[in-house]
């Protein structure tokens, strides 16, 4: 019950709430904001908070700081600040150490002022070509990237949006709320150790895996056939001539007089000489020419699609997506995207079989075929994390990424120096790229995550719950009493691995959220300032090296890097030891226990 009486039967409901988000959110049954908005709505209806407490996140600064640093990414990611600039420092690629120091060095310094995901958004396409260019594996060069994105948002408080996250928290709970370079305390000796980690470990620890474009360039055989239309199904449907439904090959494109017909429908009529492309397994399209009415097109290749007004994009499937957990035909992929997924790449391997059939999961890479309008049309959707053209160019840097630097160092300048606070300083600068027409009101407005911002505003009021309800304090008893007997160092180690495990498995401001209550009320048992406690779990929720689902920008790199679930422990391991053990010896120091 809300208030000093806590009834016994509420910290054990509000358990099995959170219970349940947590398998909710690892089983991605549904998206994490509308998991959490719907725990937001039990503890809320069952009395456990006020409808004050339960919606205080949607009158908290941190969402809306969020949301208006979005619009500040999206004005980076559209000007391409950074792109000339990586592309030179790359260098020739003769030696893996000294290109990764050349790239790692200028992600790690900016995405301590901007927004993470955006940098490896528009990065992503940049190193992937130099890698082509210089037979260099993108895997090598990719995960390294996400790494280095996330250590540079553990040294300011605009890094990342975890750290906006718990400012916002520590202002509800009566605590000062972080200062622009406060973590910096503790993030800068991070950010040295595992960067000289990276740039020694990378090239001995990542495998030498193939994109799922270099996959399909090598092995197109395996899976695409073009066959030639024949009088006698002149003027039948697709349908009529049964080549769309067939057991394990489907029809992805008619090429008629030059022009791409795609999607096909079951109603879409044949036309002789209409060429048409079927994928499938090598063994099923090797059929295709017993069929009546289609004779073998054998001297058309993949890539004459390009000559049309088609093209390839890569599109990686991130936690928000409407397609987890569906299979294409189940999503009505081709009529809803109007394109056609033509091969998916999961953990370092392209599925074979007919693609119609596979559940999608996190991080599983499409190679899609569409009309070239596709990716302005769902960049700013939550279908897909990130969506890279195969042939796409990044702008050059122009008068409006100068725009953007100068906005950029205004907010770092009025927040750092208290002139503004950072939501006033963030929320002028994207009116500021707004006004200037850097991008426009429909971008800005297309640009904000709307499911991230909900997430972190409705997750308000479940981590009320966890601290009204009696339950931080039944957990922070816990920790304290089976750590406390090795020291204050072990019970705040034991919090930071908490919520490093938390994140990796529900997204660092879900696990941000619900530890923040718990490392409150474990530092108050012990009579200790709660400050470091609180830096411990901003930290551990902002450094996930060991999964591709725990960050973003992990999962932005899963199939572009041909990478296997298993490879980010491999090197995000050694990295995530650092991390305990800097906190363990930095924080106490900084913070005093």
């Amino acid at each position: 019950m809300v208030g000093d009486r806590r009834l016994m039967w509420e910290p054990w409901f509000v358990g099995a709430v959170v219970l349940g988000v947590l398998i909710l959110l690892v089983r991605e049954v549904t998206s994490p904001a509308a998991t959490m908005v719907g725990a937001m709505v039990v503890v809320l209806v069952a009395g456990v908070v006020e409808p004050a407490q339960a919606l205080s996140g949607f009158a908290n600064p941190a969402p809306l700081t969020v949301a208006a640093l979005y619009v500040l990414a999206r004005g980076v990611e559209k000007t391409g600040a950074l792109v000339p600039l990586v592309h030179r420092l790359l260098g020739t690629g003769r030696s893996i150490r000294v290109s990764l120091l050349r790239l790692l060095a200028p992600v790690v310094v900016s995405s301590a002022f901007l927004n993470n995901t955006p940098i490896v958004a528009m990065l992503l396409p940049t190193v992937r070509g130099w890698c082509d260019d210089h037979d260099l594996s993108p895997s090598r060069f990719l995960m390294p990237l996400s790494f280095a994105a996330l250590l540079g948002g553990t040294i300011t408080v605009i890094g990342t949006s975890t750290n906006i996250v718990v400012s916002g928290l520590m202002q509800e709970a009566d605590l000062a709320p972080l200062g622009f370079f406060e973590l910096g305390r503790v993030g800068l000796p991070i950010t040295i150790g595992a960067f000289t980690l990276l740039i020694l470990l990378a090239p001995v620890m990542l495998p030498d895996r193939r994109s799922i474009r270099e996959e399909v360039d090598r092995g197109q055989r395996h899976f695409v056939m073009d066959m030639r239309v024949g009088s006698e199904l002149d003027g039948a449907t697709v349908g009529d001539a049964d080549l769309r439904e067939m057991s394990t090959v489907f029809l992805a494109s008619l090429v008629r007089d030059g022009e791409l017909l795609a999607p096909v429908t079951p109603d879409t009529v044949l036309h002789t000489d209409d060429r048409a492309r079927f994928v499938g397994g090598v063994d099923d399209v090797d059929n295709l020419p017993r069929r009546d009415g289609l004779t073998h097109a054998g001297h058309d290749h993949l890539h004459d699609l390009e000559t049309t007004d088609a093209r390839y994009f890569e599109a990686v499937v991130g936690m928000n997506s409407p397609l987890l957990g569906r299979t294409l035909k189940q999503a009505d992929f081709r009529s809803t995207y109007q394109a056609v997924v033509m091969g998916i790449h999961r953990s370092g391997h392209l599925l074979e079989g007919k693609l119609g059939a596979v559940p999608l999961h996190v991080g599983d890479t499409l190679l899609v075929l569409a009309d070239a309008g596709f990716r302005t049309r769902w960049r700013d959707r939550s279908d897909f994390l990130v969506i890279q053209d195969s042939g796409h160019t990044p702008p050059a840097t122009t008068r409006q990424a100068l725009i953007v630097g100068v906005v950029t160092l205004a907010i770092v300048v009025a927040a750092s120096t208290g002139l503004l606070p950072i939501l006033q300083a963030a929320l002028a600068g994207g009116m500021v790229l707004v006004v200037t027409r850097v991008i426009s009101p429909s971008q800005a407005r297309d640009a904000v995550d709307l499911d991230v911002v909900v997430l972190i505003a409705s997750a308000f009021g479940l981590a009320a719950a966890v601290s009204q309800s009696g339950l931080a304090d039944l957990l922070g008893g816990t920790v304290v009493g089976a750590l406390e007997g090795l020291g204050n160092r072990a019970v705040l180690v034991g919090i930071l691995v908490a919520t490093i495990a938390l994140t990796g498995l529900i997204t660092n401001n879900a696990a941000a959220l619900l530890m923040f209550p718990i490392a409150v009320s474990t530092a108050t048992r012990l009579g200790l300032d709660p400050r470091g406690f609180v830096i411990a779990v901003a930290i551990g929720a902002s450094v996930d090296f060991l999964t591709p689902i725990g960050y973003q920008t992990n999962t932005m790199v899963y199939g572009p890097g041909g990478y296997r679930f298993t490879d980010y422990a491999r090197l995000g391991a050694p990295l995530t030891a650092l991390v305990i053990v800097v906190v363990a010896v930095v924080v106490p120091v900084a913070w005093p226990l």
